[in-house]
């Protein structure tokens, strides 16, 4: 047997180095700078392996290849981590403000803005990249600020950018704490940053955080069908958590299940980045084009949180508008931040979480708009 056969240095190109030193990096950023470390650290791991020369966990019956053909190309793992995420969301915020409902459908327009974006650039009038229109819809989700949403709606389009997609998604999700001041300070007014708002709202029962996932589900099933995996799913974790008979189950799907899904997800994610796909300058696009996805949501979210700020005679804080996003937790945690630079005495979390959260269903609620509208277009 030849020596390049026994030894993947001999075999090892440039392409396949630079995934390995971008695997390296992941890996770096999630554990030196505790970016997303729960989902970098897979998703470099995965990275590496699927990219050592001869290793063949990529080929055949392969650990990552298997991983992709189970759990990514069945949509299955998306749709667990959301069962995951249900269960850790309080969707008390929201029910206590629904006016934040608003706020977190506005923060959808990154979706569509990016999606027109990607398609100018590819099959509409440029071309100069190779974007059809699926790819563009693919690439537009990135705007939802939702990992799992990406993932399920690039792979049911059977996106070829799909690897590039999620990783867009998940490491801009990290960045939010960086993307998002600036806008929001560039977008808003001293005054306007300094109202404070009422922390105290009222008291939702017990009954209606129950009723709210069923409800939520068949409005939404019945709306816009394409989305009922996703928000099923999302509210049946939900539902786990609000039942209060379910607590062994909930705890599980906050935990055990969610952590292994994470696991395997990640090494899924990054066994899909091998060197010869990854590297094309439709990937950099990609990249180019999450930041004008977040940037835009917020940018959206914030404006109409300015609208609501004057419809309500000044007593609306616009920055709450910026949590539309999905980005659940940390998109809250930002307009907290900032609220609190203007003004030490102010505290709008509540209020942000409520547009965060109402953001977490509209992303999936426009996940399942585009893939019930995608094949009236193409």
């Amino acid at each position: 047997m030849p020596e390049s056969e026994l030894l993947g240095v001999f075999a090892l190109t440039w392409q396949a180095a630079v995934m390995l030193g971008l695997g390296g990096l992941l890996i770096y950023l999630g554990i030196a700078r505790e970016i997303e470390p729960l989902l970098l650290v897979p998703i470099g791991m995965g990275v590496l392996l699927a990219n050592i020369p001869l290793g063949g966990l990529t080929e055949g019956h392969g650990l990552l290849a298997l991983l992709k053909q189970f759990g990514i190309d069945t949509e299955l793992f998306p749709l667990l981590i959301f069962i995951g995420v249900g269960a850790m969301i309080d969707f008390g915020s929201l029910l206590e403000r629904p006016y934040t409902i608003f706020l977190g459908a506005a923060a959808q327009f990154g979706i569509f803005a990016t999606f027109f974006l990607a398609y100018l650039v590819g099959d509409g009038w440029l071309r100069a990249f190779d974007f059809t229109f699926t790819d563009a819809v693919s690439i537009g989700i990135i705007g939802s600020a939702d990992g799992p949403t990406s993932i399920y709606v690039a792979t049911v389009l059977s996106s070829k950018y799909a690897p590039a997609i999620v990783v867009a998604a998940y490491s801009y999700m990290a960045l939010v704490p960086i993307i998002q001041p600036p806008i929001m300070r560039a977008l808003t007014t001293d005054a306007e940053r300094q109202v404070k708002m009422p922390a105290r709202a009222r008291k939702v029962s017990r009954r209606t955080k129950i009723l709210f996932p069923v409800v939520t589900i068949l409005i939404t099933g019945l709306i816009a069908p394409k989305a009922t995996p996703l928000i099923g799913t999302l509210m049946f974790g939900n539902l786990l958590r609000e039942s209060g008979v379910l607590e062994r189950l909930s705890q599980a799907a906050q935990n055990e299940m969610a952590n292994i899904v994470t696991i395997l997800l990640g090494l899924a994610v990054g066994g899909m980045m091998l060197a010869d796909d990854f590297l094309r300058p439709e990937t950099i696009m990609i990249y180019v084009l999450g930041v004008v996805a977040f940037a835009v949501g917020t940018a959206a979210g914030v404006l109409f949180g300015k609208v609501m700020y004057l419809a309500s005679g000044k007593k609306v804080n616009p920055l709450i508008g910026a949590a539309g996003i999905s980005a659940f937790p940390m998109a809250a945690r930002v307009v907290q931040k900032v609220g609190l630079e203007t003004n030490p005495s102010n505290h709008l979390i509540m209020h942000a979480a409520g547009a965060n959260t109402a953001g977490q269903i509209a992303s999936v609620i426009a996940g399942g708009a585009v893939l019930m509208l995608v094949p009236y277009f193409v």
